[in-house]
């Protein structure tokens, strides 16, 4: 992938304790990041409560963001809650995003 390589990159995966998908999206996101040279802070950010996923708009563990931004956008809804996340793969439906999926939105996300 080119042009990817931007210093201090801040990408947050929100996840909620009870989905534990979201530790696949850490070390595939991770392995992606390493894979492509990218210097990047990843941060874990809890979303324990339901008022916190409110005012997060989270749609669902795990939620990959890059800039405040999903990489894998959702459309915009009102019952923003706790639950688990499922991701359209090309292998079937799963808990986390593909690496090449990852890759694909990383990309995405530095265009606009």
């Amino acid at each position: 992938m080119t042009g990817l390589r931007p210093t201090g990159m801040k990408v947050e995966i929100l996840y909620f304790e009870s989905c534990p998908a979201y530790g696949t999206a850490e070390k595939t996101l991770k392995e992606v990041l390493a894979d492509e040279d990218i210097e990047a802070n990843v941060r874990l950010v809890a979303v324990n409560t339901y008022e916190e996923a409110r005012t997060l708009r989270f749609p669902d563990s795990p939620t990959i963001r890059m800039a405040e931004r999903d990489l894998f956008p959702v459309i915009e809804r009102e019952d923003w809650r706790l639950g688990c996340r499922v991701y359209a793969t090309p292998e079937g439906l799963k808990g986390s995003p593909t690496a090449e999926m990852l890759r694909e939105a990383l990309e995405r996300s530095r265009d606009t």
